[in-house]
């Protein structure tokens, strides 16, 4: 078990009884609490303005420029919670893998990886070690954008094993993952190590923002949608939980629910997959404080499938961003009208802000839950 210092935010009684840290307890704040999935990004324009002299992967490693981009929807849409700005593949740079983010595709590698081989290679050249030593950036941005939101709290986040390994295997996105799905089938070891592999730099990732102030954790799983529940079981949630495990061995003392004498708390844990209300029951085995749903599930049949016995996130449909005043406002009166069957929600998109949607929309968002 790692303890948190008395001086982190859950510890010291700034974020603990946030509506978010709250609502992930499982408990009913006097607010929903509500964030947005990529709200630190495209659809502003103070970020845009950085992005026209910064690449995406050297914003995320200047602790500066990390910082104010996280903090920019806090101070715009007065939203519950910042989620750190990073990228998915941030973890599997600092450990010295070769990848760019490519304009217009996403995430590309120099060496795909294919084989028991590739996967022995990364295990010895691209540990978690060699990351831990490189996430210095990753701290002192996470520590800069703390002390600037008080008592708001910091989401931070990774990629999920099985997400990250497939953009290894495919080289870049791809739309089936189909070299992925092979391989776990094809050579069942080989992706045994290379999801553990990733799970580990996940979880490094994970530890060190928590380490450094964030007060809860999103685990990211952009194609975990494209599984069978029985390929997700038994060949993907195994590393998922491992991922996790970094966090879960943390704990604080929480002075809001007198943690001294009842014991340590847990740092509150979320995962996210889209399309992938499938796998909603599987979800439940990665012992997460709360899972995100995407539109594609009612949240109200989502509780009832999980027994009511878990906090949900979601699941406003992005789509509706665009459409008249009105018309979003009773979704959104749906979607919280909904997650009241849950023990706890947090209002969010099904999915990220798109880059066109108007900031102004995603404002009115936040009033609207807010005044409910």
């Amino acid at each position: 078990m790692n303890t948190l210092p008395v001086s982190h935010p859950l510890a010291a009684g700034r974020t603990n009884s946030s509506q978010l840290v709250r609502a992930l307890r499982g408990d009913r704040p006097d607010r929903t609490p509500v964030w947005f999935m990529r709200q630190a990004g495209r659809s502003l324009p103070e970020y845009r303005s950085i992005r026209a002299d910064h690449r995406m992967l050297d914003a995320c490693l200047d602790p500066v420029l990390a910082s104010e981009i996280t903090l920019q929807p806090v101070r715009r849409h007065g939203v519950d919670a910042a989620v750190f700005f990073s990228d998915i593949v941030v973890p599997m740079l600092l450990a010295g893998v070769d990848v760019d983010l490519v304009a217009g595709r996403g995430p590309v590698f120099a060496q795909p990886v294919r084989s028991a081989a590739d996967v022995a290679r990364c295990r010895a050249e691209f540990g978690p070690e060699r990351l831990r030593e490189a996430l210095d950036p990753v701290r002192e941005a996470v520590r800069l954008t703390v002390r600037e939101l008080g008592d708001t709290p910091l989401i931070g986040f990774a990629g999920a094993p099985f997400t990250l390994a497939a953009y290894l295997v495919e080289g870049g996105p791809s739309r089936d993952h189909l070299r992925a799905r092979t391989l776990m089938h094809a050579d069942p070891e080989a992706w045994r190590g290379l999801l553990e592999w990733a799970a580990d730099l996940s979880g490094v990732f994970l530890e060190a923002q928590v380490e450094a102030g964030a007060s809860a954790v999103q685990l990211f799983d952009s194609w975990a949608g494209s599984l069978s529940a029985a390929d997700y079981r038994a060949h993907v949630a195994p590393a998922s939980r491992r991922a996790l495990g970094a966090v879960h061995r943390m704990r604080y003392c929480d002075p809001a629910s007198d943690g001294y004498a009842s014991g340590p708390a847990r740092v509150p844990t979320l995962h996210f997959a889209v399309g992938s209300g499938h796998l909603l029951e599987e979800f439940t085995e990665l012992d997460v404080s709360a899972i995100g749903v995407d539109w594609r599930t009612p949240l109200d049949a989502a509780s009832r499938r999980l027994g009511d016995a878990i906090p949900l996130q979601g699941n406003l449909d992005p789509a509706f961003l665009g459409a008249p005043a009105d018309v979003l406002e009773a979704h959104v009166d749906d979607v919280l009208q909904r997650g009241r069957r849950a023990p706890g929600h947090v209002v969010n998109l099904g999915h990220g802000v798109p880059p066109e949607t108007d900031p102004e929309v995603l404002t009115r968002v936040v009033e609207l839950v807010h005044a409910r």
